[in-house]
């Protein structure tokens, strides 16, 4: 190749730093497009190239837009609190602050390096003061709404990190970092009730362009049932407890209760005889994490030697404790209908306990599916949802229960027990906590003389004796909280930062929010559904709801990138040794085949193998284009002859063709689009400026580095990355011929390829001519002949 490419990507992102070519401006007239990538965590091991194939997709897109009209904010900064700086801190004693700074810098290095065309500006890091001083004005907001408390409540304690963790960081049993064994214990945290947005959750997901996979994923977390809280007394106790069930058309099916072991009636209720047995299984259950106990398949359980008393008929009823029954999930307590129910029936058969058929259907029980009901008094011969109704009814003439809506989704467990993260805005009084006023924000995170939280689980914010202890305007003298907020409270907001983020009197100015939001287009990994995803959703209702936003959904479409797999097509990984570094493809390929390659593998959204051939031959399509406007000795070769009409249709039709795709965000067949073209510019010795300025144009998007410097050559005015999307000219891009199916009598007999324009008797003869079409004639010529030019020939013949 004629030009270096190393030479030209470090020329052409020099120019758009110094000219601030992507710079979006706060007030245009023009229509604005936020495109937003999910931003890194800034780690020391630098990025790796699924950040690549996460970048590049919104990069493609934020150019186009560009050159098409729109005022584009294209933004990148860190999402810099988190676990993994911390648990270097303690290894190394050096402060999360400076390796956060480190890896920051780093990153921006090799963004910058590969031409991704952010708006360097507005670059944000989570950890900064400026901004998490605006993380805990939020924070305050949502705990003057009654949204912010503290509560015990079981949780996942990962003794490893020293540190409690919420639902979405434990996979199978084990913290997502690390892979270190997690156990439930209860513990005083504070709590976000996204519980009180759980419906508007749920409903606004049908207003949103994202996969149906990911909005199908929050609805099975937020996970809405409809039924009935059912109230059931404790023989012999004046106590009693409650149930919630989605079937209570079943009640006459149900032969024993299952309680959580943490329920707060287990100890009291437990029999002398059964308290040692209760007691062990209690100690045992709270060694296990929840996810362990939500997955396990052999069912154990302990009798609690106590007996509910059925609300309906009397029946005393045994109630068990069981570890797949969990606290914080519905009332912590259940009803068992083992004949329709495959959880319960193996719970029943495992301790022999009675089984009883309420529903006609199935050989065998359990019988799940719809049936009348049976051996159920007054719900006898009725249809599953009118029993529904009856039983409903009856419950709450009766005063038994009453008619509810649940959801599975949990409040968000919202403190760590860690230093890295940002201090909560609140202070303990002896009369009970208060946040601090807006003014005395940001509360700085300080030093203390270790990183490492206390085996009880206390914070090490603590040890700061000068920083906890606190007092007041008023004189009165409080305690700092010294748990710090979860990673994902920066992250949950920062879209709204980008808008306006060196804004120091507010986390942003309405102006600039009515203009930018919602985002348009958030690229970024499915992994983030039930976390990320959906507490943005929530702090974005939040803020609507205090009259903030106007705006209650921040992100308007969401695409998801796939994997991109190491050569062996496994996950890549340092262990197997398929990891691909960005930086060796650099400088083997350069930034451009790169970011191209990453494109031309394969669908934006399915998971992709590393193919070094592969990205060879990007390359060389690279170095063809090249050489369409330079020679191999670097002269300039291009001309400024007429097309012919055949390569001015060929042009058009890729222009509409790559233009259509990027729209649609189907970028390997704009790229064989392109390949198409440039077999044919070399197949007919074409070297015209009047296909390569466009074609150069509609690669710059790809290829941004190499379609700046050839357009330079050309003589393009300005830059590439700025110049107007060519377009293309609709009578150049339809088809003069058509293929048609002919039929005969309404069946078809064969194909005719005929021009858009021909007469009814011209597709006739044409029709005629073709051997599978004359042979059901036998000679004989048409009746009558139904023709639509282009679209129908049927010949009718009697």
């Amino acid at each position: 190749m004629s030009l270096n490419f190393t030479e030209i990507e470090a020329k052409w992102q020099k120019k758009w730093d110094e000219s601030k070519a992507f710079k979006a401006e706060d007030n245009s007239q023009k229509p604005k497009y936020y495109a937003l990538d999910m931003f890194p965590y800034p780690s020391g091991s630098g990025l790796h190239i699924g950040h690549m194939a996460s970048y590049t997709p919104g990069d493609i897109i934020s150019r186009y837009k560009r050159v098409n009209g729109f005022n584009v904010l294209h933004p990148m900064g860190y999402d810099a609190f988190g676990l993994p700086a911390e648990q270097y801190a303690i290894q190394t004693g050096i402060h999360p602050a400076l390796t956060t700074r480190k890896a920051i810098e780093s990153f921006r290095k090799t963004l910058q390096s590969f031409g991704f065309s952010f708006d360097w500006s507005r670059e944000i890091s989570t950890c900064e003061p400026e901004y998490y001083k605006w993380t805990q004005f939020i924070f305050l907001k949502l705990y003057e709404r009654g949204l912010a408390y503290q509560k015990e409540v079981p949780v996942n304690w990962c003794p490893a990190l020293k540190t409690v963790l919420a639902n979405d960081e434990v996979i199978d049993g084990k913290s997502e970092r690390g892979g270190h064994p997690v156990i439930r214990v209860p513990m005083k945290q504070w709590m976000l009730k996204i519980t009180d947005y759980a419906e508007r959750l749920l409903n606004d997901l049908d207003k949103l362009d994202w996969p149906e996979r990911t909005k199908e994923g929050q609805r099975n977390w937020i996970g809405k049932s409809e039924g009935a809280r059912v109230t059931f007394k404790v023989d012999g106790h004046g106590d009693s407890f409650e149930v919630f069930t989605t079937r209570p058309d079943t009640l006459f099916g149900v032969t024993f209760m299952v309680m959580a072991p943490e329920h707060p009636l287990v100890k009291k209720i437990a029999s002398s005889a059964q308290a040692k047995a209760v007691e062990e299984y209690i100690f045992a259950t709270s060694k296990k994490s929840e996810v362990d106990r939500k997955a396990t398949t052999e069912k154990t359980g302990v009798f609690t030697g106590a007996h509910a008393v059925h609300p309906i008929t009397g029946e005393k009823i045994q109630i068990w404790i069981a570890d797949y029954v969990l606290m914080d999930y519905g009332t912590g307590a259940i009803m068992a209908v083992p004949g329709h129910d495959a959880r319960d029936f193996e719970f029943a058969t495992k301790f022999q306990i009675q089984i009883k058929r309420v529903l006609e259907g199935g050989d065998t029980l359990p019988f799940e599916g719809e049936g009348t009901l049976i051996n159920s008094d007054f719900l006898n011969g009725l249809s599953q949802k009118d029993a529904i109704k009856q039983m409903l009814s009856h419950l709450e003439a009766k005063k038994l229960g009453v008619r509810e809506v649940q959801y599975k989704l949990r409040d968000w467990l919202f403190s760590r027990q860690r230093y890295w993260g940002e201090p909560f805005p609140i202070v303990q009084f002896a009369d009970g906590s208060r946040g601090v006023p807006v003014n005395e924000l940001p509360v700085i995170l300080p030093e203390v003389a270790d990183y490492e939280p206390a085996d009880t689980g206390e914070a090490p914010l603590a040890r700061n004796t000068d920083w906890v202890r606190y007092i007041s305007a008023d004189g009165k003298e409080g305690r700092r909280e010294t748990d710090t907020m979860p990673g994902a409270a920066g992250s949950s907001w920062y879209f709204l930062r980008y808008i306006d983020p060196h804004n120091s009197e507010a986390p942003f100015s309405p102006e600039a929010e009515k203009y930018w939001m919602p985002v348009d287009l958030y690229v970024g990994g499915p992994e983030h559904t039930v976390g990320h995803l959906l507490y943005s959703r929530f702090w974005m209702k939040v803020l609507f709801d205090c009259g903030l936003v106007t705006h209650d959904e921040p992100f308007k479409k969401l695409a998801h990138q796939g994997m991109i797999l190491g050569p062996d097509g496994e996950k890549m990984s340092k262990s197997r040794g398929n990891v691909i570094s960005p930086e060796d493809i650099a400088k083997t390929h350069g930034a451009d085949a790169m970011r191209t390659f990453i494109s031309f593998m394969g669908p934006v959204d399915k998971d992709k193998p590393w193919a070094p051939t592969g990205i060879d031959g990007v390359k060389r399509f690279l170095d063809r284009v090249s050489r369409l406007v330079v020679n191999d000795e670097g002269q300039y070769v291009a001309t400024k002859d007429a097309l012919t009409e055949d390569i001015q249709k060929l042009v058009h039709k890729t222009i509409k063709k790559v233009t259509d795709d990027i729209e649609s965000m189907g970028f390997n067949t704009a790229i064989s689009a392109m390949m198409i073209l440039v077999n044919e510019l070399y197949k007919t010795e074409c070297r015209s400026e009047l296909a390569l300025k466009p074609l150069v144009q509609i690669l710059a998007p790809f290829a941004p580095h190499l379609a700046e410097e050839l357009w330079e050559k050309m003589g393009g005015e300005g830059l590439c990355s700025l110049a107007p999307w060519p377009k293309y000219d609709s009578n150049l891009v339809a088809d003069d011929t058509v293929t048609m199916g002919v039929q005969v009598n309404g069946k078809m007999r064969g194909t005719i390829e005929i021009a858009l324009t021909a007469s009814e008797q011209e597709a006739v003869a044409a029709a005629l001519a073709v051997s599978t079409i004359s042979s059901v004639l036998a000679g004989k010529n048409p009746d009558k002949v139904i023709y639509k030019a282009g679209r129908i020939l049927n010949l009718i013949v009697k």
